[in-house]
């Protein structure tokens, strides 16, 4: 297979124009730091899209989530239940503040939070106040389910919505669910300002506390007064330049997403996989990333360690890693399934929870499939789809005719 000249991103950055003439009218005035016009503007902007009260621009979706999780109240010690198969991310705030991560295994049906194993975890650790939930890959996950629960028990949603912009569950905008919500602006999302992220809510007081927390914490005082813990978390001016000159453009790239999404799932119909899925009934994703999962029974021999994988070549099976080589062969770029929290070194102490109880006790045997629960499905949902899952090429500036390339690419590893 002929190789591309340039490299096809799995999802690279892609500007229009306006965006150099905001960082440019930001260093014409000289508004450079953490105020200016264009914060302001990509704040209402935010909020005009989401349907969100109040918008705080931050220098990170990272920073957004810390910040989420410290108004939630979480305190040293305090056990707080996590999406599992997400980017750390979404954990480590939770860390920040001292915060233990319980995490709850996904479900097969848009790979997040599982609700039947989050009302689990509340019956064995029924102390549990806070839950923070992701939507993976730009898809919602199950809304209502995951509210109606925490609603019973109790607990704040901080839902972390970095890589879903522009996503609906029934119509309404995802990073409005939470009591706080955050999304990113990180250089490979839906749109862009290089970095950045933002905190959204209904909660004027609480916008307030992060717009305080995130400038270091300073007093309305002559001089520089400071009575709690501050943060330099605020969004630079010029950041929000590049944001501003975005927003106007994510309907047009989640089109070229979905666009892409359909050409993979036409290409793969008569292969022994299926792409990542979602509620077609009730959401809308950004399909920021194009995922695929392959076929238990088309899976070839796979062993992964810590940073290395092995695999044994099979005709008429594959698996993520003979497909990511071959993607990679033709310079193009995927990447494996994010690998779930529970696995991860930083976090194989902390407890897992799956639809049946303590995963921990049940999936240290996990092999290609593993144990199976009552319901006849793994016991372990999240290790099995970054087992058999990848995500795809899905940068929308690549061609059909380079996509035809990468489809072709993957049919050629089950022959």
């Amino acid at each position: 297979m002929k190789k591309f000249e340039k490299k096809v991103w799995l999802s690279s950055p892609t500007m229009h124009g306006p965006e150099i003439e905001y960082v440019k009218e930001a260093y014409e005035t000289n508004w450079m730091s953490t105020v200016g016009a264009n914060i302001n503007e990509v704040e209402r902007l935010a909020c005009e899209k989401t349907g969100c009260a109040y918008a705080v621009a931050l220098s990170a979706g990272t920073a957004a989530l810390h910040m989420a999780v410290k108004l939630a109240g979480v305190k040293p010690g305090d056990k707080v239940f996590c999406s599992d198969m997400t980017f750390d991310a979404t954990v480590n705030p939770v860390v920040y503040e001292g915060g233990i991560p319980i995490f709850i295994d996904t479900e097969y049906d848009t790979w997040n939070m599982d609700p039947v194993a989050l009302e689990k975890a509340f019956e064995m650790y029924p102390e549990v106040k806070v839950v923070v939930t992701a939507h993976l890959y730009g898809t919602p996950g199950k809304v209502d389910e995951i509210k109606d629960i925490c609603k019973k028990h109790g607990a704040v949603i901080v839902e972390d919505a970095a890589e879903s912009l522009g996503a609906t569950y029934k119509g309404v905008q995802t990073g409005t669910f939470g009591n706080y919500n955050c999304i990113s602006f990180n250089g490979n999302k839906i749109i862009t300002g290089s970095a950045g992220g933002m905190l959204l809510t209904d909660d004027k007081d609480a916008a307030e506390k992060v717009r305080k927390w995130s400038t270091q914490s300073r007093e309305n005082a002559p001089w520089y007064q400071h009575e709690e813990l501050g943060y330099n978390y605020r969004m630079s001016n010029v950041i929000a330049g590049v944001v501003r000159g975005q927003f106007p453009y994510l309907e047009e790239h989640i089109a070229q997403k979905k666009a892409i999404y359909e050409r993979y799932r036409e290409g793969f119909k008569d292969l022994p996989v299926q792409m990542n899925p979602y509620d077609e009934k009730n959401s809308e994703p950004n399909f920021w990333l194009s995922c695929m999962i392959i076929d238990p029974e088309a899976m070839c021999k796979q062993v992964r360690g810590e940073c290395e994988a092995l695999y044994v070549s099979e005709a008429g099976k594959s698996c993520p890693t003979e497909i990511l080589e071959a993607i990679a062969a033709i310079n193009a770029e995927g990447r494996p399934i994010w690998k779930p929290m529970h696995m991860q070194p930083i976090y194989r102490m902390n407890a897992f929870v799956t639809r049946e109880g303590n995963g921990r006790a049940k999936t240290n045997a996990y092999i290609s499939g593993g144990t199976l629960g009552k319901d006849g499905q793994p016991l372990d949902v999240g290790m099995d789809i970054f087992h058999r899952g990848l995500c795809l090429p899905s940068d929308n500036k690549m061609t059909p005719e380079q996509q035809d390339v990468i489809i072709e690419t993957v049919k050629n590893c089950f022959k």
